[in-house]
């Protein structure tokens, strides 16, 4: 394929299709174990696998930049980000300092980044995860290269944030005329920045054409597998909740009047404040999902009720009885019911234990079992998240992602827990590989009645494999209830943000979402802690002044469903 300049082409397919392998390829760099086979890659017209190493370096530090998936990552914690930012420009010579720094604060202005004069003097830390992934577009473009190489740049974003990095990438791309690889398993995210698309499985192009003909009329039957497999976009008729309870409910977990955040101050309230006053209740054989951006504080509620961060006021129950606040005071069996799968299953799995080892831990620890009975109940649970037996005896490194995460999930399953914990268990996956792992949740809620905590903030996802559905802002729940009473209008302010920015598999979405009401007044605004009034009044486009802002908004139950509750001074009838 060809990338001509101020065009995007997209590679996309799932995990192992080839799409890094080639993007590299374009830096003329090959993964170790990889070699060039055959073939060329011209860059404006020098073969980058041919020329000499010095040549190679030359045009990688001037031509071409490369963006990766982890923007945390990218940078060094312990450096400022302007002396980052400009430090591949100065040191191959494509500017000074001085143009290099006036050159960046262009780029931090044309990424629309806040306080663009001063950003550049903060260290990562001190900025959203958004902005850190616009600040590496900034550090790509510095030395105006040929080729932008984008691989998976938006994939750990929720979805306000992606639509505003996607916005600046596609903006800065066709003022710089730029040519640009865009890598991607998400379809609907391709459909907002690309030109053209080449679509891969298994190293080989399945078919490739304008974004328009392969989104509209896809003639391979594996692009339109990739098709079927894109989040549609959440609504009341996407809930797939299946259980239906013949008594009344019983709460296996409940959080109550829960206040919780980082740093103590001398009289042991936290220095920083990320929950307040939550309630949630989790029935038995049921999962709530619990959703918001970034910062919402969806990862503290969940290590609040895992006991890794005590809270300040309030309390968990499991079953009716109270959970220790801290982890360390909890009994074996309190661990036992409560069990923790992490996002990251390549850092949450020990590399150097096989499989087998790494499941039968569990076992070991809550059931005393041992043995040969040990491998029998391994093998068990292998089958159970749909792995064969004989992968007991591999290396963690020898699975794919996918597999790796069941992997996550057995060992979980392994204590036979109460309650299972998902913190944003699908956000590094492929689009198929993520819906055969919530296929796989649902299977294993019906056969073994565990209760779900599904953290995300891919409301699509979340839409449909959750009973019920909590909506987080700012650490305040702002809207919770059933999943199709929390689809269906009316909504809270902050919801119908979220729903409006799921993207759409159309061309030309980016473009009309941006123009929307619940755009122009609160996407590329974050997420901010506040003490008092609604914490949303500043994105909120239906603000009661004088209210709102000083008065923090009552829960209010809907008439029709009294399980559906808004946190909103506005009646009902007005979100409607």
């Amino acid at each position: 394929f060809d990338v001509k300049p101020g065009q995007v082409v997209a590679l996309i397919g799932e995990s192992g299709s080839g799409k890094t392998t080639i993007s590299l390829a374009a830096l003329g760099y090959t993964k170790p174990g990889l070699h060039f086979g055959g073939g060329e890659v011209l860059l404006q017209g020098e073969d980058m696998e041919r020329v000499s190493d010095e040549r190679k370096r030359q045009l990688r530090g001037e031509n071409v930049a490369y963006l990766a998936q982890s923007a945390a990552a990218t940078f060094n914690p312990a450096i400022k980000i302007g002396e980052q930012v400009t430090e591949s420009a100065v040191l191959h010579g494509a500017l000074d300092q001085d143009e290099a720094d006036k050159r960046a604060t262009e780029l931090y202005h044309a990424l629309e980044l806040p306080d663009p004069e001063l950003i550049g003097g903060r260290y990562p830390h001190q900025v959203s995860g958004g902005q850190l992934q616009r600040l590496m577009a900034a550090m790509a473009l510095v030395s105006r290269p040929s080729l932008l190489v984008l691989d998976e740049p938006t994939t750990a974003l929720d979805v306000t944030t992606q639509i505003e990095v996607l916005k600046a990438f596609k903006k800065v791309i066709q003022k710089e005329g730029s040519a640009a690889i865009y890598v991607t398993h998400d379809l609907a995210v391709v459909a907002q920045i690309a030109d053209h698309i080449v679509v891969l499985y298994g190293g080989r192009v399945m078919e490739q054409g304008s974004a328009e003909q392969i989104i509209t009329t896809p003639t391979h039957s594996y692009t339109k597998k990739l098709m079927a497999a894109v989040r549609p976009t959440p609504d009341a008729e996407l809930s797939q909740s299946s259980v239906i309870l013949d008594t009344a409910p019983v709460a296996a977990l409940e959080v109550k009047g829960v206040t919780a955040g980082y740093g103590r101050n001398r009289d042991g309230s936290p220095k920083v404040t990320v929950l307040r006053d939550v309630n949630v209740t989790i029935e038995r054989g049921q999962v709530v999902g619990i959703i918001g951006e970034s910062g919402c504080g969806k990862s503290t509620l969940a290590r609040v009720i895992a006991g890794l961060l005590p809270a300040t006021t309030g309390q968990v129950l499991l079953d009716g009885s109270p959970l220790q606040p801290n982890v360390q005071s909890r009994s074996r069996s309190d661990l036992q019911m409560v069990q923790f799968v992490f996002q990251m299953a390549d850092t949450a799995l020990n590399p150097k234990q096989r499989i087998g080892e790494i499941v039968g831990r569990p076992l070991q620890f809550y059931h005393g079992v041992r043995g040969s009975e040990q491998r029998d109940k391994v093998r068990e649970i292998l089958k159970l998240v749909e792995l064969p037996p004989e992968f007991a005896n591999r290396f963690p490194a020898e699975l794919s992602g996918g597999q790796k995460q069941r992997v996550n999930l057995a060992r979980a399953l392994a204590s036979k827990p109460e309650v299972l914990l998902c913190d944003e268990v699908t956000s590094a996956l492929d689009t198929i590989v993520g819906a055969n792992v919530i296929t796989l949740l649902r299977d294993l809620r019906d056969k073994t009645g565990v209760s779900f905590v599904f953290i995300s903030h891919d409301l699509s996802t979340v839409a449909s494999f959750a009973d019920e559905i909590v909506v987080l802002y700012a650490g305040r729940v702002v809207e919770k209830g059933p999943t199709k009473q929390v689809l269906s209008p009316p909504f809270h302010p902050y919801t119908r943000l979220l729903i409006a920015s799921v993207p759409e598999l159309r061309v030309g979405w980016l473009e009309d979402t941006t123009q929307s009401r619940e755009a122009l007044a609160g996407i590329s605004r974050g997420v901010t802690l506040t003490e008092t009034g609604c914490p949303f009044v500043a994105r909120c486009p239906i603000v009661i002044e004088g209210i709102c802002n000083t008065v923090v908004p009552p829960p209010r139950n809907n008439i029709g469903n009294k399980k559906h509750s808004i946190a909103c001074h506005h009646e009902f009838s007005d979100l409607d």
